[in-house]
Order: structure tokens, then sequence, then C-alpha cells
């Protein structure tokens, strides 16, 4: 078995993972406005795209509407 595979795998998979939760974090912590927000989560999905290419359905379905809850619960 080509471990190295596996490796690089569960690399990308901890990036991602890190990427969406500080992105979560700043919409939930800091005063953004929405254009800064969306920015913000397009620059994560053009990142994890690039992680995972192909996978833009499963990063609306997850994470995109992740985002929006945090954006709609956030007092403004």
């Amino acid at each position: 078995m080509d471990y190295r595979h596996v490796i690089s795998e569960e690399a990308k998979i901890r990036t991602l993972r890190r990427l969406v939760d500080d992105c979560a974090r700043r919409l939930a912590e800091e005063d953004i406005n929405d254009t800064e927000a969306q920015d913000l989560i397009e620059s994560v999905r053009k990142k994890a795209l690039g992680l995972f290419p192909g996978k833009e359905e499963q990063f609306e379905l997850i994470y995109r509407t992740r985002f929006e809850r945090i954006l709609k619960e956030k007092p403004r």
C-alpha cells in the first residue's frame, strides 16, 4: 500500500478543517460586513476546491450552509 497517498489525503483533510474552522470563527466573532463575509467564504471555497477538485456540491451543502447559518444567527 502506498502510504504517501493516505498521508497526503489526511493532510488535505486537516488543512480543510483548519480553513473551515477559522472561517467559521471569524464569521462568528469578527465585526465584518456582508461583502467581507461573502469574500471570506469564497476564498475558503476556492482553497477547498483546490484541495478537493470537483467537490463544489459538497462544499455548498456542507460548508456554505454552515457559514450562512452562522451569519444568520450572529447578533447584528
